[in-house]
């Protein structure tokens, strides 16, 4: 379960296409560490923005600006607001938890005899997987900017950590998932 989430845009009078009579404002938010895509229910008088981080665990007494998860939601249920926000707020949660998808280059495995989990990353080919492959063998990768400096062909780990989570956050066909939780 998510504990924190990002807000991508606000509905204050909920979504158009809903027909109860009674709508509540809604939160469209991607949560921080299984990226998953949310419609959140504020509290009434909460003050939100969007790219806010907002806490939605278990914990209720820690929900100032929640009073729940509504639905987990597709990619295919954002507003246009929020599909324009996303790339910007998932750079954000990587580039804050830049160990944990470091990590991801120092541990990537082969999914099978063919195809190895790091050319799943947009831009990365097989001759910089190999050269990931014997770097990290030498020493594990502190930091992108460590990985870019040892790789020389590698330009901004970060962006296609990035563009990966987006393409399985708009389920193209994607067999394997990396970073989104299914």
């Amino acid at each position: 379960m998510e504990e924190y989430a990002y807000v991508l845009d606000y509905l204050p009078q909920g979504r158009a296409q809903d027909k109860s009579y009674h709508k509540v404002p809604l939160l469209l938010a991607v949560g921080e560490s299984e990226f998953k895509l949310l419609e959140l229910i504020p509290k009434e008088n909460a003050v939100v923005s969007i790219g806010d981080r907002i806490y939605i665990g278990k914990n209720l007494e820690m929900r100032d600006k929640i009073i729940s998860v509504k639905r987990r939601i597709s990619y295919r249920d954002l507003t246009s607001a929020a599909t324009t926000e996303l790339p910007y707020v998932v750079e954000t949660i990587v580039n804050k938890n830049e160990r944990r998808f470091v990590e991801f280059f120092n541990v990537a495995e082969s999914i099978n005899a063919r195809l190895h989990s790091l050319e799943l990353l947009p831009g990365l080919g097989n001759k910089i997987m190999w050269a990931i492959l014997e770097e990290r063998k030498k020493k594990k990768f502190e930091s992108f900017s460590d990985l870019s400096e040892r790789i020389k062909t590698l330009h901004n780990p970060q962006k296609m950590v990035v563009q990966r989570i987006i393409q399985e956050l708009q389920e193209r066909h994607e067999k394997y998932k990396l970073f989104v939780a299914r």
